[in-house]
């Protein structure tokens, strides 16, 4: 017996009669789980960004402008979707970023989730 397509893959089974809500219910089940850890994730994402848009209001947003484009007055370039590791070097290359480099790695990765927002 074949069961209906799944998710684009179709699932080619023998089954005991009585047995194929059993399976339809593994099945429905799994889909579920899987929605349910991807549900999770993206927002646990959100608060990652929400959490990096708290560090650069308070510790970027003055040289780097509100919106993260820069300020061509002072000479600070834009930070949009800059990585944590793109983060870290300019912290590590700069004497400007001595407020800064006592930051956590969590907050340097909260707020590389925050600038990837600003693409």
């Amino acid at each position: 017996m074949k069961l209906n397509s799944v998710l684009g893959f179709s699932i080619a089974v023998r089954l005991v009669p009585g047995k194929k809500e059993e399976v339809m219910k593994k099945l429905l089940l799994g889909v579920a789980i899987v929605a349910m850890l991807w549900l999770a994730a993206s927002v646990s994402r959100a608060q990652d960004s929400a959490k990096g848009e708290k560090v650069f209001k308070s510790k970027c947003a003055g040289c780097h402008g509100a919106d993260a484009a820069g300020k061509p007055a002072v000479k600070s370039p834009s930070i949009k979707g800059k990585s944590a590791d793109e983060i870290t070097k300019a912290f590590s290359a700069s004497p400007k970023h001595a407020s800064v480099k006592n930051l956590e790695p969590v907050d340097v990765k909260d707020l590389a989730a925050y600038l990837a927002t600003l693409k």
